[in-house]
């Protein structure tokens, strides 16, 4: 990476952690996946119940294979009835998930389909691990909607046989389309509860 560039995104990322601290949230910097992969795991106590939603950046940087061979339960959704999956993953020790899109006074932006991600963050497990790679830091709020309206959405959408308009032209039409995965909006702007949602920011891109 370009040495501007990686010195560019830790000060900006100090600016991150500043605004979530003066949200009630946590902050962390990690230089590359490893380090990442690294903090995520000290976060995670071992025995601990884990869920996740669809977060590719956990993927990317190697924690859910380490938290499927470690000693820890990991509730796989995929390998679980919809339903089950949905309710024992509001009783878990951590939820892992990452951000559609972050401003740089901490607010973060998730959009969903079914939910289950936004409901688990307003309020569900325990703890909230959400790893973030540093492309997905705006200006901010209106310049966070439109990244997830116009580039997560659709690049999510894409990945699925789903019949959107976002998925022919890559960009959002604020349509209302059964296969719609637009269906809730979550701002995190303020955590009421200490210790309870913690961000590593990545210096890399991740996800979409």
């Amino acid at each position: 990476m370009d040495k501007n560039l990686y010195t560019r995104n830790e000060k900006l990322a100090q600016k991150v952690i500043k605004g979530l601290e003066s949200r009630n949230m946590t902050g962390y910097y990690a230089a590359n996946k490893e380090e990442a992969l690294q903090k995520a795991l000290e976060l995670i106590p071992e025995g601990s119940t884990v869920t996740m939603g669809g977060a590719m950046s956990a993927l990317e940087i190697g924690l859910v294979d380490a938290l499927k061979n470690g000693n820890y339960d990991f509730l796989d959704r995929n390998q679980m009835e919809p339903r089950e999956a949905l309710l024992k993953g509001y009783d878990a020790d951590v939820f892992l998930t990452s951000a559609n899109a972050m401003t740089e006074d901490g607010i973060m932006v998730n959009i969903d389909g079914n939910a289950n991600r936004v409901s688990y963050i307003a309020n569900g497990p325990k703890k909230i691990v959400a790893i973030v790679g540093m492309n997905k830091v705006c200006d901010d709020i209106d310049g966070a909607m439109k990244r997830a309206r116009n580039i997560a959405a659709p690049t999510n959408a894409q990945r699925f046989e789903i019949n959107t308009p976002c998925k022919k032209t890559g960009s959002c039409a604020n349509c209302k389309s059964p296969d719609t995965i637009c269906c809730q909006f979550l701002i995190t702007r303020y955590s009421r509860h200490a210790g309870r949602i913690h961000v590593i920011l990545v210096n890399d891109d991740l996800g979409f």
